[in-house]
C-alpha cells in the first residue's frame, strides 16, 4: 500500500484492511437494517392494539392475534440481528488476523535498526490489545450502529406521523444531550494518547521485569525492578481515571437529557389531550415510540468511546506501515560472481550518531576474516551491515562484486548464514529449530549437521531428544546449547557466506575446541566473517581487521599485527594473561 493511502489519524488502513470482506459488512448492515424494519412492524401493530384498548375492545381472539404478530416480528427482529452479527463478527476476526499478519510481514521487511528503536512490549501491545480492541468497532459497530441510527430515524418519523407537534418537543433535550457528548469527545485527543503511551510503558516494563527476572534476583534487585513496575502500573491505571474524571459531569449531562424525552412528551401532550386535538390513543402511543427513539439513541452512544479511539490505533499501525522498507529489487541485475564480501567507505549512524566513519575492507570468497577491537568499536554493525539487518546511506556493501541493495531480499539471504551473539530458538522442537536453517531438509541431514557442529551428543541426552521442545525464546536450554544449536541451523543452511557474531562466546572451553574443529572442516570454501573477544579462536585467520571508534585501524594475519599494531599487541597480551590465569586456576 502507497504512503499516499494513509493520513494522520490513520483510519484509512482500516479500510485498506477491510478489502475483500466489505460484502460481508453490507449483507450484515442490510440484516441488522431489515431487522429495525421488524421492530417497526411490531410498534405499528401495537399502535393498532393500543386503539382498540381505548375504545373498550373486547375480542380476545384479536388481541392474540395481533399479540403473536408482534411476537414474530420480535423473533425476526433479533434472528436478523444474530445473523447479522454472526457474519460481521466472521468478516472482522478474519480482518484483524490481517492487520496483525499485515504489521508482522511488515516487520520482517524493516530494517533491523527500525525495528529496534521499539521495545518488544510496544509491538506486543499493539499487535495484540490495540488491534483486538478494533473488534468493537468492526463487528458490533458497523451493523449495530447503522441500524440503530436508522431505527432511531424510523422511529421519529413515525412519531412524527402520529403527531408532528409531539415530535417537535421530544427534541427538546437533545440540544444538552448531544452538546455534552461533543464536549467529551473533544477531551479525547488530550486523553486518549496518554492511555495509549502509559499502557506502552507498562507492558514494555512488565515483559522487561519477567524476562530479566533472574538477573533480578541474583543481583537482589527485586525491590528496585519491582519498584519500577508498579510505579508503571500506577501511572497507567492513573490516566484511565484522570480521563474519567475529566469526562464524568460531560457524560452524566448527556446520558440524562439525551434520552429523556418524555420531558418535553409528557407536558405537551397532556395539553393536546385536553384541547381535544390529540387522542388518548395517540399520546400513549407516542410515549411508546419515544421510548424506541431513546433505546436506539443510547446504543448509538455506547458506541462513542470505540468510534473515538479508532484514529489513535490505525494511527498506531500506520506508524508501522509506513515505516520505510529495506529498498530492494524484485529481480536482481546480475548475480555474485563470488563469495566475496566488500565494504566500501560505509558510513552508518544510529539514528542521529554516525558509529562507522568511512569503513573500507575486504574479505576475499573462501577465506576466514576476523573482526576484532574494543567493545563498541563497531564490530558487530560491520557484521550486521553485511547481513543486510541494516542499509547503508553512504557507500556500498558488495558480495561478489555487486551492491547488496541491487540484490532481491530472498535472493541474498541464501548467500548469508548469520549467527550471532543472542541467538534467539522458537517454541519448536530442536529438529524444528535446526531445521529453519534449510526448511526442505531432511531429519538426517539435520542431525549430520548438528554431529558436525558438536552438539548432537547432548541432544540425545536431552528429555526427547531431536523432538524435544526448546521454549520460547529457547527457555528449555542453556545459553551454551541455544548457540550450538543457532550454529547447527547455520551449517544447515550451507550459504557461501558465514557470519560469526561471538558465536562461540557462551561455551564452554570442551565445547568451544570441537565447534571450532567443526568450522574448519565446515568452512572450507566459504568466505567466513568472525567477531571474537577470544583472540586464540581466530589467530590462524587469514586476514584480522582490527576496530576503533569506528574505523578500520589495521589489517593483517596475526603476526603482522603483532608487530605493527599496538592496540592488537595489547589486546593479544591481555588476552595471553587471562588465559594463563585461567590455566593456572584450573590446575
Amino acid at each position: 500500500m502507497n504512503d499516499s493511502n494513509t493520513n494522520p489519524n490513520g483510519i484509512p488502513w482500516l479500510f485498506h484492511f477491510t478489502k475483500g470482506y466489505r460484502g460481508r459488512y453490507v449483507l450484515s448492515i442490510l440484516l441488522a437494517v431489515s431487522g429495525v424494519g421488524f421492530l417497526v412492524a411490531a410498534y405499528v401493530v401495537m399502535a393498532d392494539v393500543i386503539t382498540h384498548l381505548v375504545s373498550q375492545d373486547r375480542e380476545w381472539a384479536w388481541y392474540l392475534n395481533r399479540s403473536l404478530v408482534i411476537a414474530a416480528c420480535w423473533a425476526a427482529r433479533y434472528l436478523l440481528h444474530a445473523g447479522s452479527t454472526a457474519i460481521s463478527h466472521g468478516a472482522t476476526f478474519k480482518v484483524l488476523a490481517s492487520i496483525r499478519k499485515g504489521i508482522l510481514e511488515k516487520l520482517s521487511r524493516l530494517p533491523l535498526g527500525t525495528v529496534q528503536e521499539n521495545p518488544s512490549g510496544a509491538y506486543k501491545n499493539t499487535i495484540c490489545e490495540r488491534v483486538d480492541s478494533i473488534e468493537v468497532t468492526l463487528a458490533h459497530m458497523l451493523p449495530e450502529f447503522t441500524a440503530n441510527i436508522c431505527g432511531a430515524i424510523a422511529f421519529f418519523v413515525y412519531l412524527m406521523h402520529v403527531d408532528w407537534r409531539v415530535g417537535l418537543w421530544s427534541l427538546v433535550t437533545v440540544p444538552v444531550g448531544l452538546a455534552s457528548f461533543t464536549v467529551m469527545m473533544m477531551k479525547y485527543p488530550k486523553y486518549y494518547p496518554q492511555t495509549i503511551e502509559k499502557t506502552k510503558t507498562l507492558n514494555s516494563t512488565a515483559v522487561e521485569y519477567i524476562n530479566g527476572i533472574e538477573v533480578i534476583k541474583a543481583f537482589g534487585q527485586s525491590g528496585s525492578s519491582y519498584e519500577k513496575f508498579v510505579r508503571a502500573a500506577k501511572e497507567g491505571a492513573d490516566c484511565f481515571i484522570d480521563w474519567m474524571r475529566a469526562c464524568t459531569v460531560e457524560q452524566s449531562f448527556g446520558m440524562a437529557f439525551l434520552p429523556a424525552t418524555l420531558i418535553g412528551i409528557l407536558p405537551a401532550g397532556a395539553f393536546y389531550c385536553m384541547d381535544g386535538s390529540l387522542t388518548a390513543a395517540d399520546f400513549i402511543f407516542c410515549i411508546i415510540l419515544s421510548f424506541g427513539i431513546v433505546t436506539p439513541l443510547l446504543t448509538v452512544f455506547s458506541y462513542t468511546d470505540d468510534l473515538a479511539t479508532i484514529p489513535v490505533i490505525m494511527g498506531e499501525v500506520a506508524d508501522i506501515m509506513d515505516q520505510e522498507d529495506l529498498v530492494r529489487p524484485q529481480k536482481a541485475e546480475a548475480l555474485p560472481a563470488d563469495g566475496s564480501v566488500e565494504l566500501d567507505n560505509v558510513r552508518f549512524a544510529y539514528k542521529e550518531e554516525e558509529v562507522l566513519h568511512g569503513i573500507s575492507l575486504r574479505a576475499e570468497s573462501g577465506t576466514v576474516n576476523a573482526l576484532v577491537g574494543p567493545s563498541g568499536s563497531g564490530k558487530s554493525t560491520i557484521a550486521r551491515l553485511i547481513a543486510s539487518l541494516w542499509d547503508v546511506k553512504n557507500g556500498a556493501v558488495r558480495i561478489g562484486g555487486v551492491d547488496i541493495r541491487k540484490l532481491p531480499i530472498e535472493d541474498y539471504n541464501r548467500y548469508i548464514a548469520y549467527v550471532s551473539q543472542e541467538n534467539y530458538l522458537f517454541n519448536l522442537s530442536v529438529m524444528d529449530n535446526i531445521r529453519l536453517g534449510r526448511p526442505d531438509a531432511t531429519d538426517e541431514e539435520v542431525m549430520d549437521a548438528a554431529k558436525r557442529c558438536g552438539c548432537h551428543e547432548f541432544i540425545l541426552h536431552l528429555e526427547n531428544g531431536y523432538q524435544t521442545m526448546c521454549g520460547g525464546s529457547g527457555s528449555h536450554l542453556s545459553g551454551g546449547e541455544r548457540q550450538r544449536i543457532s550454529i547447527a541451523r547455520a551449517m544447515l543452511k550451507d550459504a557461501p557466506i558465514v557470519i560469526l557474531d561471538e558465536a562461540t562466546s557462551y561455551t564452554d572451553p570442551e565445547s568451544e575446541a570441537v565447534i571450532q574443529h567443526s568450522l574448519a572442516k565446515l568452512m572450507q570454501g566459504k568466505t567466513v566473517i568472525v567477531i571474537a573477544h577470544r583472540l586464540s579462536t581466530i589467530s590462524d585467520a587469514d586476514r584480522i581487521f582490527v576496530v576503533k571508534d569506528g574505523t578500520i585501524l589495521a589489517s593483517g594475519k596475526q603476526e603482522e599485527l603483532l608487530s605493527s599494531c599496538e592496540l592488537y599487541r595489547e589486546m593479544w597480551k591481555a588476552h595471553i594473561a587471562v588465559h594463563d590465569k585461567d590455566e593456572e586456576v584450573s590446575a
